[in-house]
């Protein structure tokens, strides 16, 4: 990620429509991409976080494990399993009426999906113990996989399996299961063995059909990048598996910044650093090895959280961060990143918001990109030239947390719109043309970000086809967020003439500014 010019697309999975989907996109959709990646000339291909979220939840920012895929995400129709139940003509009158209607949207109907695909991947299971041979291909893989992810399948497998039975957050459960008591986990696998086996069984199937994906999309010369989040939510899997790894008397968060004069409060459990370190951050060493197993390279969300984490106190005192001394931030978050990092996956740091000198300085001698969002990257009053950017770096004009592009040029006040048109290829855009946003300015604005000298650009979507709708806005909750899906079914893209008019204009820009190899 940091040698060679590449230009690349972000693409949440579930914003992916096709011809074929239960009304999200599936995993081997990120293969099904490639067609339209190649035409636009992006390499690489980047995606939010696959996890599953926490119950009640679905920001994958907010992860019921930092492993477990999300079974929304499978596709029951490349299921062996599903086939020899009959496929989609297995379907009765009220699963078709609830696949028609999820499909239909412009965002994912997870009150639908989730509870259809939850259905028919029980019934996928049950027929896989009854004909599916331990002995066979297909049984020895399976076994197979649960022996290589044992470290976390077991204790996520058991967890999700008892929050069907004590929906509530694992700390108000019975003391016994809530402290782990022995004798009752034993006893609790014993008495649910077979929903325990079924959601190893799904899990086995997500990350073989994402491996497949990614395989494909090699085989193409793509890269295929993930996102790690920075915590889990503390009703998790993991918080619960490893009590002694988080704290419970404050929750992680950020510092006040120019966006928010309170900070933000995540909600998040905060790590006991001091544990960790003792395990030689096994805990990430683990995380870096599954990301490498599925991913090219790895965004790491809130990378500044992982040299200094801001927790704020439960009982509503000072915030204060940990550690407290820069010197310990320093060795702390380049001790996780070397751990991170040890199996082999490529990571570019989310380094946005309030970042301390020492902590960039520190990126660039790990040779990690950061991200250079192009409405932000401007002091006093005045943008930067994308010229000068650093070269291991990465060039971006928005995120998943902001509005898009096109929605961000129409409310620019006077001054800042002057401002960045300072920037040559802006500047180059009459005056009277830049006030609103129309097709000179997007191709200024693209243009901009293609020649900057950052080695490594990112487009969002959204971006590439001037939409408006966006992913997630912070500080909301509701069934707009993260749930966005396109207007159009990835099938047919290249076919509609403005859209594969702009993919051709991607691919000529790539050529022009060395992103193409």
């Amino acid at each position: 990620m940091t040698q060679r010019r590449l230009a690349g697309l972000v693409l949440p999975l579930f914003s992916i429509r096709s011809s074929h989907d239960w009304g999200v996109g599936e995993l081997p959709d990120l293969a099904r991409t490639a067609p339209l990646l190649e035409r636009a000339g992006f390499t690489a291909l980047m995606t939010l976080p696959l996890l599953e979220p926490s119950p009640g939840q679905e920001s994958p920012y907010s992860p019921v494990s930092a492993f477990a895929l999300d079974p929304l995400y499978v596709s029951l129709d490349a299921v062996e399993e599903m086939q020899a139940l009959g496929g989609r003509e297995a379907l009765d009158d009220e699963d078709r009426g609830w696949l028609s209607a999820a499909r239909g949207g412009y965002h994912v109907r997870h009150d639908r999906v989730r509870p259809l695909k939850k259905r028919w991947l029980e019934r996928c299971h049950a027929q896989f113990v009854a004909n599916v041979d331990a002995a066979s291909e297909r049984g020895r893989d399976y076994a197979a996989f649960v022996e290589e992810h044992r470290g976390w399948l077991e204790d996520y497998a058991l967890f999700r399996t008892l929050k069907e039975h004590h929906p509530q957050s694992w700390r108000a459960w019975p003391e016994p299961l809530r402290r782990r008591d022995p004798a009752v986990i034993e006893q609790a696998r014993a008495a649910h063995a077979a929903e325990i086996e079924g959601r190893k069984y799904v899990q086995w199937i997500a990350f073989r059909q994402l491996e497949k994906a990614r395989r494909e999309l090699a085989s193409r010369q793509i890269l295929l990048g993930g996102d790690e989040p920075f915590l889990v939510a503390e009703d998790s899997a993991d918080v619960w598996a490893q009590q002694h790894l988080y704290r419970f008397d404050a929750t992680v968060g950020a510092p006040p910044d120019p966006f928010s004069a309170t900070g933000q409060d995540w909600g998040l459990p905060p790590y006991r650093w001091d544990r960790i370190a003792e395990q030689g951050y096994a805990l990430f060493r683990a995380r870096g090895e599954n990301a490498a197993r599925l991913f090219d390279f790895v965004r790491i969300d809130h990378v500044v959280g992982l040299y200094r984490t801001y927790n704020r106190p439960i009982d509503g005192g000072e915030c204060y961060f940990i550690p407290a001394q820069q010197s310990a931030q320093l060795a702390q978050g380049e001790a996780v990143l070397g751990a991170f990092r040890e199996a082999g996956a490529a990571l570019i740091a989310e380094d946005l918001g309030v970042i301390p000198d020492f902590v960039r300085a520190s990126l660039d001698e790990l040779e990690i990109p950061g991200f250079r969002v192009l409405r932000w990257e401007q002091r006093e009053g005045r943008f930067r030239q994308p010229s000068t950017w650093p070269a291991i770096s990465v060039a971006t004009n928005g995120t998943h947390d902001t509005e898009t592009t096109a929605a961000w040029w129409e409310t620019l006040p006077a001054w800042e719109r002057n401002a960045i048109r300072e920037i040559p290829q802006l500047g180059a855009v009459p005056e009277d043309l830049a006030e609103s946003w129309n097709h000179h300015v997007e191709t200024a604005l693209l243009e901009t970000l293609y020649e900057s000298a950052s080695n490594t650009l990112l487009l969002p979507i959204q971006d590439v086809f001037g939409l408006r709708s966006r992913i997630n806005v912070p500080n909301t909750v509701g069934p707009q967020n993260w749930s966005w899906r396109l207007p159009w079914s990835l099938d047919t893209i290249d076919r509609e003439d403005f859209l594969g008019a702009r993919l051709d204009a991607l691919a000529s820009l790539a050529q022009r500014t060395g992103r193409i190899a």
